[in-house]
């Protein structure tokens, strides 16, 4: 038995709501939770219909002010100046955001300039939702950092929203959540918490998303992976990230590549490349997924959900490394394995390849 470390963590101020059909309950929850009334909903066009029934839908003394659906990937800095001068003509006293992590990141970077609770519907399995950690884009640099105050201070958790979602989104989704574990597991603060609530997002993960992607509407499967998302955002929240969020955090800024893909096909091979130095973490991570080797177990997750791209098929070239190293390395985050230009540089041939880690390439359809 290894000996127990010290450890510490902190826990934010969040109601977190879990229930099928909850969302009809959004006005009596922000009523409750936050004593607010006058909403800003803000969601992806992708989820217009959605926002606009949730903002028609908010009854009693809350209402929706005004609706912004103009969200992007990445949180471009013009989007959030656009949303913020249309939220300053409203005059709302707290945020809503429906959607993935586009549109909760929006959220955050409105609540961060403005000092307004936010209130989270999430309908991904981003995980977003439960962490205090905004970014923003601006030009190609994506800046990052944690601030309690973007926190979503309500999380409502509706199932049924999820059942829309399609396996080619529900795939990634999911293995971008994975990721948040996976690093959660082997964070240089992590704690007996976070490893017990990071291994059971994973295993809930690992078992229902294949579900998901063949019978997108089998509500066991896409409650438990919700669940599975939730306790995976809440083991990100409590600890820090390392390189696989460097590099996916880098590669959306400078190339604009999707976020969610860009998780599921980095991190077999960062977790290839950090497993030396984390050996008890990456065994939990194999149990978890209920493969005998993480990487290549996780690597075969991606091919059973039907994700087979390589960062090449995303359109990332061998040429971009060279631009790419500096930015992960002179401001690197806390890592497992020290994080070089060399290190760098195989993760990213591999994933650009399409390597199986310890083995053949993958030849994506």
């Amino acid at each position: 038995m290894n000996d127990l470390k010290d450890f510490a963590y902190s826990n934010r101020d969040v109601r977190v709501v879990f229930a099928s059909g909850s969302v009809t309950r959004l006005s009596e929850e922000i009523e409750a939770t936050l004593g607010r009334s006058k909403c800003f909903v803000v969601s992806t066009p992708g989820r217009s219909g959605l926002a606009k029934d949730i903002s028609a839908g908010l009854d009693g003394g809350t209402r929706a002010v005004a609706t912004f659906t103009g969200a992007k990937p990445h949180v471009p800095a013009t989007v959030v100046a656009d949303a913020l001068e249309q939220l300053k003509r409203s005059n709302p006293d707290c945020l809503v955001a429906v959607g993935g992590g586009s549109a909760i990141g929006l959220g955050k970077a409105l609540a961060r300039d403005t000092g307004l609770p936010l209130v989270a519907v999430p309908t991904t399995y981003s995980g977003s939702e439960m962490t205090d950690i905004w970014g923003v884009t601006d030009g190609e640099r994506k800046t990052t950092g944690r601030d309690p105050g973007v926190a979503p201070r309500l999380v409502v958790y509706d199932p049924i929203l999820t059942h829309t979602m399609p396996p080619d989104v529900t795939g990634p989704s999911g293995m971008n959540a994975i990721a948040h574990s996976v690093e959660a597991l082997y964070a240089s603060n992590t704690n007996p918490i976070v490893a017990l609530v990071a291994a059971d997002g994973i295993r809930r993960l690992a078992r229902s998303l294949p579900v998901c992607v063949s019978d997108p509407e089998n509500r066991a499967a896409r409650r438990d992976a919700l669940c599975g998302a939730h306790f995976c955002g809440k083991a990100l929240d409590m600890t820090t990230m390392g390189l696989h969020h460097k590099l996916c955090h880098v590669l959306g800024g400078m190339f604009g590549l999707p976020h969610a893909i860009t998780h599921a096909v980095l991190l077999p091979h960062v977790v290839a490349h950090n497993a030396p130095a984390a050996t008890d973490a990456v065994a939990t991570v194999a149990e978890s997924i209920g493969k005998s080797e993480a990487a290549s177990g996780l690597w075969d997750l991606n091919q059973q959900l039907g994700i087979k791209q390589t960062l090449g098929d995303l359109g990332l070239q061998l040429a971009d490394i060279d631009a790419i190293i500096p930015s992960v390395t002179d401001m690197p985050y806390p890592n497992p394995v020290p994080v070089t230009a060399d290190g760098v540089r195989d993760i990213l041939e591999g994933a650009i390849a399409g390597r199986r880690p310890g083995g053949q390439r993958l030849d994506s359809d």
